[in-house]
């Protein structure tokens, strides 16, 4: 039984680009990251992923200082690797370089006492694209109303 407990979201993911293919990678972390992701002291609102040399990583995640660490407390916006198959992260790869895609982290979570990440392949979204999708919201708030008051 897989016990998931979500402790960041990238809420401006779906707003900003549409979402083609999603994939869950582990974070390389230190002892006091990931007693500041267990309090839930993370931010990936402007995190994106970059593939270097086979291996890909996390850019401008920002995990805060753990209150009880020490001297040994971590940088808060550091480079971290992510564990991913060597084949996801070739197809990735191919499909950032040869398509213009990009790689955006979706949530951090932990899932069964480990953290991981949920990444995506996407691509931008054009202020028409952003401007469409809020109409739609609209109309599916307004029918929801509609239909709640008719009863």
């Amino acid at each position: 039984m897989e016990q998931i407990n979500v402790v960041a979201r990238n809420k401006k993911a779906t707003h900003d680009y549409f979402i083609l293919e999603k994939f869950e990678c582990g974070i390389v972390l230190t002892g006091t990251e990931i007693k500041s992701i267990r309090a839930g002291k993370v931010s990936i609102q402007d995190a994106y992923c970059n593939i270097k040399n086979d291996e890909l990583y996390i850019i401008n995640m920002h995990i805060a200082k753990y209150e009880q660490g020490n001297i040994f407390n971590h940088q808060e916006t550091r480079n971290r690797k992510l564990l991913a198959h060597r084949r996801e992260i070739r197809k990735m790869f191919g499909k950032i370089t040869q398509e213009g895609l990009t790689i955006i982290p979706l949530q951090v979570y932990i899932k069964n006492g480990l953290a991981k990440i949920e990444v995506a392949i996407c691509k931008g979204k054009k202020k028409y694209d952003k401007r469409e999708d809020l109409r739609r919201e609209a109309v599916k708030r307004d029918i929801s109303r509609a239909m709640k008051n008719r009863w």
